[in-house]
Formats: C-alpha cells, sequence, structure tokens
C-alpha cells in the first residue's frame, strides 16, 4: 500500500532539490524517499548511541558530524 501526502517547503529548499534532481536524473519523489530514509536510519543510530557524520574516505576522518535530526 502507498501513502500520498502533500508537503510544503521552501523556495530555497525547493531549489536545492531541483538541483539535486537535475543532477541525478531521478525525481523529486524519490529524493524525498531517500532523504526520509536516511533521516529514518539517524534516528535509529541515534537511538542505540551512535552518531552521523561525513567522512574523508581516503584517511576515514571524520569531516563533519550531522546533529539535530
Amino acid at each position: 500500500m502507498s501513502v500520498r501526502f502533500n508537503v510544503i517547503l521552501s523556495d530555497d529548499l525547493n531549489r536545492e532539490i531541483d538541483l539535486a534532481v537535475a543532477e541525478s536524473e531521478t525525481s523529486k519523489s524519490e529524493i524525498l524517499r531517500k532523504a526520509l530514509q536516511l533521516y529514518l536510519a539517524a534516528r535509529d543510530g541515534s537511538r542505540r548511541g551512535l552518531k552521523l557524520g561525513l567522512v574523508e574516505p581516503k584517511t576515514e576522518k571524520l569531516q563533519t558530524e550531522i546533529v539535530g535530526l
């Protein structure tokens, strides 16, 4: 079963999503689905005491910790 819902986005966020759509040749729906999956994974990790971040591939050094999800 699928669920449809409406969401209101700021103009800035909508522009950023449009850029992502153009770069990845996908749809807004797919980008929003992936964003929600990432949020849910971050929430689950946080509940288990884990952190979310961006890691430099070569050095495996944490470049950015993402907080507030």
